[in-house]
């Protein structure tokens, strides 16, 4: 029987902007190794196939209002955390975030392949090309680099990293010569057990969902409603079919942002709670980032989202933000609020039962081969749901009840 594969998005407070100020949660947690180590060992506890850390070149916010969350936000490299986490976890796969904008392919190859030894076959590397003037500015690079561009990097750079972790070309030659880079000898080290690390991806524009049919293992993707969530996957399984490859072979797995609890009421109070804990200025602050803009500076709150121009930075974020407000005819403030909740993610507040029957209706009705879970706060929303929705899902026969084996590709089902 299919069933589901979950992934927890670790975030060192939380994903909810506010999540820092509650209190039960850890507010210096990105700074905190035994934090981490407890989160991992949480999602193991559930059976989760990976954890996964997003990164940045930078610290990403230069905006007033965002400075508390981005201080608490920023913390280690995910790569050296993770090998950390390794020697702590046993069976959850492990994966980092590493921009193509900002390394060098055989370095970061090197890296990923020298975690997926030390875990024992458990890494994975998600592919970015990075959308921050703030992390150009880091690099000595002329501002933002243009979408198209990133991506035509972005590609090469993927199929590099794939010969180096390619079996033949390990200890041989693999004698690349392309537009961005050159690349000449092997990594000169050992496949672990699972052959070669996992490739994650996120992006959602065109360029974004061929790069991610071509080379990832797993999509990570940020929908609301069931009918885009479906029009994703079929489209991006179309594509890796058309790519040569088998489609159950690329796992999507939307965001999903949980607040659960024994009651609806209980759930819908906490979630209200933390909402209350978003200022006007801070929701807005990081819409604004996120769309790239300052025309929103001066507008009424209670007025509807401008028309605004297209930016080199997250299309597929902003579009789905700007959809957002015009399908559900949401005011600026609004949407800030609605978006700080969960950066843009599917958002359940409920029970254990609430959320498994919304996870399952996705599941089973073709939008979803599982779920990147992302926490309101960490600890508390990471343990319940590990309490009470992961053993209804259990019941349902939806996920599992014992690892498959000791790697990533073999809990994903993936082909090595």
């Amino acid at each position: 029987m299919r069933q589901m594969k979950l992934g927890a998005f670790l975030m060192p407070t939380g994903h909810h902007i506010a999540g820092w100020r509650h209190p039960a949660a850890a507010a210096d947690a990105g700074i905190d190794v035994q934090h981490m180590i407890g989160l991992a060992r949480a999602a193991e506890r559930g059976l989760f196939d990976l954890v996964f850390f997003e990164d940045a070149a930078g610290v990403r916010e230069a905006r007033a209002e965002l400075a508390a969350q981005t201080s608490r936000s920023i913390g280690f490299e995910p790569v050296s955390l993770l090998a950390a986490l390794a020697a702590h976890t046993s069976h959850v796969g492990l994966v980092a975030t590493a921009s193509t904008s900002y390394n060098e392919p055989f370095a970061l190859a090197r890296a990923f392949a020298t975690l997926d030894l030390v875990s024992g076959g458990r890494a994975g590397w998600n592919l970015v090309t990075s959308a921050s003037e703030i992390e150009a500015a880091n690099f000595g690079a002329q501002g933002l680099r243009a979408h198209r561009d990133r991506y035509a990097r972005a590609g090469e750079f993927a199929d590099i990293v794939l010969g180096l972790w390619d079996p033949a070309t390990r200890t041989g030659t693999l004698g690349h010569d392309g537009e961005s880079f050159a690349v000449r000898q092997g990594l000169g080290i050992p496949a672990s057990p699972q052959g070669r690390p996992v490739m994650v991806q996120a992006g959602s524009s065109d360029v974004g969902r061929d790069l991610a049919a071509r080379t990832a293992d797993v999509v990570f993707v940020a929908t609301q409603t069931l009918s885009v969530a479906k029009e994703f996957y079929d489209d991006v399984k179309a594509r890796a079919a058309r790519a040569g490859r088998d489609p159950d072979h690329v796992k999507i797995m939307p965001g999903v942002s949980p607040v659960v609890a024994d009651s609806r009421a209980e759930a819908q109070a906490k979630f209200d709670e933390l909402q209350a804990l978003i200022p006007d200025d801070v929701g807005l602050a990081l819409l604004a980032s996120y769309l790239a803009t300052d025309a929103l500076n001066g507008l009424p709150l209670d007025g509807p989202l401008p028309e605004l121009k297209s930016t080199e930075g997250m299309q597929s974020r902003q579009a789905l933000v700007v959809e957002q407000s015009r399908r559900d005819g949401l005011s600026i403030r609004q949407v800030a609020q609605h978006f700080a909740g969960a950066r843009g993610h599917w958002r359940l507040v409920g029970t254990a039962d609430d959320v498994a029957d919304q996870l399952e209706e996705w599941f089973r009705g073709g939008a979803a081969d599982g779920f990147n879970v992302m926490p309101a706060y960490f600890p508390g929303e990471l343990d319940n749901f590990v309490d009470l929705v992961i053993p209804e899902l259990q019941r349902r026969g939806l996920f599992r009840t014992a690892y498959e084996g000791s790697t990533l590709r073999r809990n994903l089902g993936l082909a090595a």
